[in-house]
């Protein structure tokens, strides 16, 4: 009985092994500039009110969950178009360019060419 209850657990396994989704095939390398589409799971605005960065986390296929930062005093950044940003909702569509300040997290206000859009 017991070998019968252990082929029956690692086929279970097996299984489950083979419906469920992999790591993220691409990882963000700290100081590249990268380009990413995705869908916004969270959209968290807020911390604006006190001079930090806004987080909006993008789902992407390539890279996982990805972070994305807007600094509060945009008269500093380089982009254009950060403050849309506000305007954003989770579900929503976006391409991102920015530089890759941490594992998982990307700035967008360091150049001219950054930038946060909904996408159509």
């Amino acid at each position: 009985m017991p070998v019968r209850t252990l082929a029956l657990a690692l086929a279970t396994l097996a299984i489950a092994a083979c419906s469920t989704p992999g790591p993220a095939t691409s990882a963000l390398a700290t100081g590249t500039e990268v380009e990413f589409e995705g869908r916004l799971e969270t959209v968290d605005t807020a911390p604006w009110a006190y001079d930090g960065n806004a987080r909006l986390v993008v789902e992407t296929a390539a890279h996982g969950d990805v972070a994305v930062e807007l600094p509060a005093r945009w008269n500093l950044c380089k982009a254009t178009g950060i403050g849309d940003a506000g305007n954003f909702s989770v579900g929503d569509r976006v391409r991102a360019v920015g530089t890759v300040t941490a594992p998982g997290t990307v700035t967008v206000c360091e150049r001219a060419t950054h930038r946060i859009a909904r996408l159509p």
